[in-house]
């Protein structure tokens, strides 16, 4: 193949850009966990004092309506979503998971806003504590490393 063609891909710098956590306050220890693996990514990537900002909902299934209207407002760059989720004994868990990423998913298409899905769905709690855990084990610190990466990918193709 002789082709050569131009990829583009996101840089790592959240400088200039405002990021909204959307998170829930169901397991509140292992969402905090999220949210700080969420925070200290952004920091680490030169996110500044305000521009940053965190909105709690009572569980995950709240989430999508929350970051639709936090979207909508237009004063955010990207969304991150942070949650858990553990399968229990009923369905429950299919609804609520299923529900949570498909509303995610509809918020960022109908917006045009990054929705990252930084939600924890389990088993059983020690799987949700392992990927609560430091840096690359914790789905917050994920969800905002791929919330920077989108932000500054779409940057450079609008």
């Amino acid at each position: 193949m002789s082709l050569q063609p131009k990829v583009h891909l996101g840089k790592f710098t959240a400088e200039g850009f405002r990021f909204a956590i959307v998170a829930s306050r169901w397991t509140d220890s292992l969402v905090s966990s999220s949210i700080e693996g969420a925070v200290e990514a952004l920091e680490e990537h030169g996110a500044v004092e305000n521009s940053i900002e965190i909105f709690r909902v009572p569980g995950a299934f709240e989430l999508p309506l929350a970051a639709k209207k936090v979207a909508e407002s237009k004063k955010w760059d990207a969304v991150i979503c942070l949650g858990v989720v553990i399968r229990g004994d009923t369905p429950h868990f299919d609804y609520v998971a299923g529900a949570a990423a498909e509303g995610s998913t509809r918020v960022s298409l109908d917006t045009g806003v990054p929705v990252l899905f930084g939600v924890i769905t389990a088993d059983n709690i020690q799987q949700a504590t392992d990927r609560a855990g430091k840096r690359t084990d914790n789905k917050g610190f994920e969800a905002a490393m791929a919330a920077i990466e989108v932000v500054n990918l779409y940057k450079e193709v609008t």
